[in-house]
């Protein structure tokens, strides 16, 4: 005779820490989607004036991402136990004595069990968080040095025009009729870096979206503890007491 098998759910994520999750999904497939094509403007016959229209609403997705991610990142600090700092970092004590024993245990078949993030994903949450603050900074910075967008486009615009009055009015995006050459081409060295790191980040990017989706699937399958549906409901089923119920 099989014996009934009793899941308990559990509260986890709180509302705040859901809509990060979709708003920041959706802001990154708008950013990739676009960036995408900005790369690849050349090859698919996109004007200039049509890039610089391309890079303006890069630049407004990003404002959604940028916010959001700030807003995040805040939240770590009054969040629920599970949306903070201490909850996703892999920092503290016994971090690594658990970790070593998550990995046997999903080698063995029986991963323990964790309300928050395990131990392997508090690791994958980190690096996501250090890509997506790269790009974030990379591409404020690069926001005000293509289109001359806030926060730092009048600083820009004023570089590459000397602060001249009239060059700043008629200054415009993806021309270089009113700027002072050299001081454009300084502006345009200090810009190279910059735009390096966004590119290659980039790429670091969307390697690290794809290996993010594969180990929440792979985790779903395995443990069945209702990973996806708890970035809508909040909540997550047990059979077995959770690690984590009384941290």
């Amino acid at each position: 005779m099989n014996k009934q098998v009793v899941m308990s759910d559990y509260q986890v994520w709180d509302r705040t820490t859901r809509w990060f999750h979709w708003i920041n999904v959706l802001a990154v497939i708008g950013l990739i989607a676009v960036g995408a094509v900005i790369l690849n403007a050349k090859a698919l016959g996109v004007s200039g004036e049509g890039k610089i229209l391309l890079k303006t609403v890069h630049v407004y997705i990003g404002y959604v991402f940028c916010l959001n991610l700030l807003w995040r990142l805040a939240w770590a600090f009054v969040g629920n136990r599970f949306a903070r700092w201490s909850a996703f970092l892999p920092l503290g004590a016994g971090y690594t004595r658990r970790l070593r024993e998550y990995i046997q245990g999903s080698k063995q078949g029986a991963a323990p069990g964790y309300l928050g993030h395990n131990p392997m994903a508090r690791l994958m949450v980190t690096f996501l968080l250090a890509v997506l603050l790269t790009m974030a900074v990379a591409g404020i910075i690069l926001a005000g040095t293509d289109v001359y967008m806030p926060p730092f486009g009048a600083y820009f615009a004023d570089w590459v025009t000397g602060g001249d009055p009239e060059k700043l009015a008629n200054l415009a995006p993806g021309s270089e009729e009113f700027v002072d050459k050299a001081l454009y081409a300084d502006m345009r060295a200090f810009r190279k870096p910059v735009i390096t790191i966004h590119y290659y980040t980039f790429f670091v990017l969307l390697a690290a979206v794809v290996l993010h989706v594969v180990a929440v699937v792979v985790t779903e399958l395995r443990e069945r503890n209702g990973l996806v549906s708890a970035m809508f409901t909040g909540r997550k089923v047990f059979a077995d007491k959770p690690v984590d119920i009384k941290e």
